[in-house]
């Protein structure tokens, strides 16, 4: 036996988090009859779950896959609006796939997709402090007292964010490019924090997450995280 919420994230539904507001939205039913209350008990071998009438399995396969998201898709399974999302590369494959946590619609880069939502609760939960690092190009010159203003926090509606890892990798023509670390996970946070110390963000790619490297993969392209990656995920 196993709580609902629990068989929903081992079956690579969504987090154990996301599995709860399901729960108590009225899209989860067990055995035909429609649970909102946590807490419930499911027997894997007799019960039957259902998710908005599709019947959901314990997968016992894990997948994990690097992705390098184009700018211009959704980081969602479906869009109301009708946009690319990230998972129509992945509407043939072999399991449900889920992204794990964001990329915004103008950014690209490195994203996580997986089944094991448990790994994905983890990752995502704030008190694991897992890093993302971004490659920011931003508007005009970058000085040291900008840097030092990022690694400091910067107040973000109201509140400071946590230090920040920056450091200056090149000054272009009108623009300067800069690598910034950050473990929170606020809307549009690298370009708000760019914005309070007076920087427009041009472009914004994602190259780490965690010990996730983007690497030369392709944009567009995928690739099954390695045995080492997922361990040091995992480890975590």
């Amino acid at each position: 036996m196993m709580r609902l919420q629990k068989y929903l994230a081992l079956s690579g539904v969504a987090s154990r988090r996301a599995s709860e507001k399901l729960i108590a939205e009225g899209h989860v039913a067990v055995n035909g009859q429609v649970i909102t209350e946590m807490g419930v008990q499911v027997d894997e071998t007799r019960d039957r779950v259902t998710v908005d009438g599709t019947l959901i399995h314990l997968e016992e396969e894990k997948h994990y896959i690097a992705y390098n998201k184009p700018m211009g898709e959704v980081t969602t399974v479906s869009d109301p609006e009708g946009r690319a999302t990230v998972m129509d590369k992945f509407r043939d494959y072999p399991v449900r796939l889920f992204p794990v946590g964001r990329l915004d619609y103008d950014s690209e880069g490195l994203l996580l997709l997986t089944n094991d939502g448990e790994l994905m609760n983890d990752l995502l939960h704030p008190s694991r402090e897992v890093n993302k690092t971004y490659l920011a190009k931003v508007s005009n010159h970058v000085d040291d007292d900008v840097l030092r203003r990022l690694r400091a926090g910067v107040s973000i509606d109201g509140r400071l964010t946590s230090p920040a890892n920056a450091r200056l990798v090149r000054h272009e023509a009108f623009d300067s490019l800069v690598m910034v670390t950050i473990h929170e996970g606020r809307y549009r946070q690298v370009r708000r924090m760019f914005e309070a110390v007076g920087h427009q963000v041009v472009q914004l790619k994602r190259v780490g997450f965690a010990s996730v490297q983007l690497g030369d993969l392709p944009r567009g392209q995928w690739r099954h995280l390695s045995a080492e990656e997922v361990k040091r995920l995992k480890e975590l």
